[in-house]
């Protein structure tokens, strides 16, 4: 299997740039996971496709503003985002360019108030640093740092929440779960009322994200690992709603990660956390995921590997060419679809 069999032609003109006012009415494609057929709708009508006894899970990771711009002594400035924590005040970063964040090297942010010491080489090209600071971290990270939108998008986003979703909890993420963007609080309230159930699972989005597929085949692609965790009571309610015949609808790839990672062969799930690297391509056996509602990918990501894994590789591109046809928006902040067959 190719990598260039994920590809499909998409303008420009169709990266959303920034999101819409109102997080419900974007653009929704249905697709029928038995048929194949596809309807066209908004995403507050998502509704109408979770019955009573569904169980939408939802990744409540919130992205941290981990984009820094920090200064040698030389005057040179580099841009780091921060991957994931490894200690207290020990991170796996990105940076860029590179080749002036050596081993060795100290880097200043802001007014001075926070220090870093480049301490280690990483995976990929990545540096592992160590912080210098008096107070909160996070207190010193919320003045100095920035939102680290992805580099599709050359806006400025006016409001920073609206790259969170209105469920984020715990803090860690470098992306955000974007399927998740288009929930309000009133939708959730909306679904929980229909009788279906909401359970939160926790992934904290890092390299994975951004590292493109370089390799020809896609089975040697390897993914970087995730932070994830799942605990006793939101692993209680996904089990008997699977129990009970209810359909585990995941929100966004994510979730569906995270879900596949710790379902067992019977489709039930222990609180646990850990880390994954799991890469879902088209012959992967889901064990618990039903549904899938997730936005519109990049061609050639391991996203849209994910997505065409659930349905096929080949009614995933029709698709997606009657999505560029038919003018949806995409990536972060853009439309979606969900991916779910009717109950019997």
């Amino acid at each position: 299997m190719k990598t260039s069999d994920f590809y499909f032609d998409l303008p420009e003109s169709l990266i959303a740039q920034t999101p819409l006012e109102d997080r419900t009415s974007s653009r929704l494609m249905v697709i029928d996971r038995n048929t194949g057929d596809i309807t066209h709708k908004r995403f507050y009508d998502v509704i109408e496709h979770i019955m009573p006894g569904d169980c939408l899970v939802l990744n409540n990771t919130k992205v941290i503003p981990a984009r820094l711009f920090g200064t040698k002594d030389t005057g040179a400035v580099v841009e780091f985002l921060l991957l994931r924590r490894l200690s207290l005040t020990r991170w796996e970063t990105l940076v860029k360019p590179g080749k002036k964040a050596k081993v060795g090297t100290q880097f200043s942010f802001g007014d001075g108030r926070l220090k870093c010491d480049i301490v280690d080489m990483g995976e990929e090209g990545t540096r592992i640093i160590e912080f210098i600071y008096d107070g909160v971290f996070e207190h010193i990270l919320e003045e100095l740092g920035t939102m680290p939108l992805p580099p599709y998008i050359t806006e400025k986003l006016a409001d920073a929440k609206r790259y969170n979703t209105v469920y984020a909890k715990h803090d860690g993420s470098a992306a955000a779960p974007t399927a998740g963007l288009h929930f309000t609080e009133a939708l959730l309230k909306a679904v929980e009322e229909k009788g279906a159930k909401l359970a939160f699972i926790t992934l904290h989005v890092g390299l994975g994200t951004f590292r493109p597929v370089k390799v020809d085949d896609v089975h040697s692609h390897v993914m970087h690992s995730e932070f994830y965790m799942l605990d006793e009571e939101n692993a209680a309610i996904i089990n008997e709603a699977k129990k009970s015949g209810g359909r585990i609808i995941s929100v966004g790839t994510t979730s569906t990660r995270t879900l596949e990672t710790i379902a067992d062969a019977q489709g039930q799930v222990k609180a646990q956390s850990g880390w994954t690297d799991i890469f879902i391509f088209p012959g992967y056996q889901f064990k618990i995921v039903d549904g899938l509602i997730t936005n519109f990918h990049l061609p050639e990501s391991t996203l849209i590997m994910l997505v065409s894994a659930f349905l096929s590789k080949a009614r995933i591109l029709e698709a997606y060419e009657l999505a560029v046809k038919e003018e949806y928006r995409f990536f972060s902040f853009g439309d979606a679809m969900i991916i779910i067959a009717g109950k019997e």
